[in-house]
């Protein structure tokens, strides 16, 4: 569910304290995207690079939930192309990263309080 800025706050389940890998599902459900996407975005994104066991199981650190996050406003939000995106990464990751993250605390924050104002009422 995306609110008025269409930014997509993590869910309650995600713990960014709790855990320091995740899973290709775990990830996908976090961003309610399809593997393909993440697989796809993790070879159009060279600083994309999720660690990956014996087997080729995707795991995917903070940084990386960090990156996508930011890949995911810039092209599903903002409407940036693929070469769009990656020229902004590459130019002002932190700035894009910064952006995402302020956007992201703001959303959950009005997540919150609506959920307080529910409860008042």
């Amino acid at each position: 569910m995306t609110d008025s800025s269409g930014y997509l706050p993590l869910p309650e389940s995600f713990d960014s304290k709790e855990k320091i890998y995740y899973s290709m599902g775990e990830t996908c459900e976090i961003f309610n995207l399809p593997a393909s996407t993440l697989r796809f975005w993790e070879k159009e994104f060279d600083v994309l690079k999720p660690r990956k066991n014996k087997k080729g199981d995707r795991f995917f650190s903070k940084n990386d939930i960090s990156l996508i996050r930011t890949i995911h406003y810039l092209t599903k939000v903002k409407g940036y192309t693929l070469q769009g995106a990656r020229d902004a990464i590459k130019g002002n990751l932190i700035k894009e990263a910064d952006n995402a993250a302020i956007i992201a605390s703001l959303t959950e924050i009005k997540e919150m309080l609506l959920k307080i104002k529910k409860e008042i009422d």
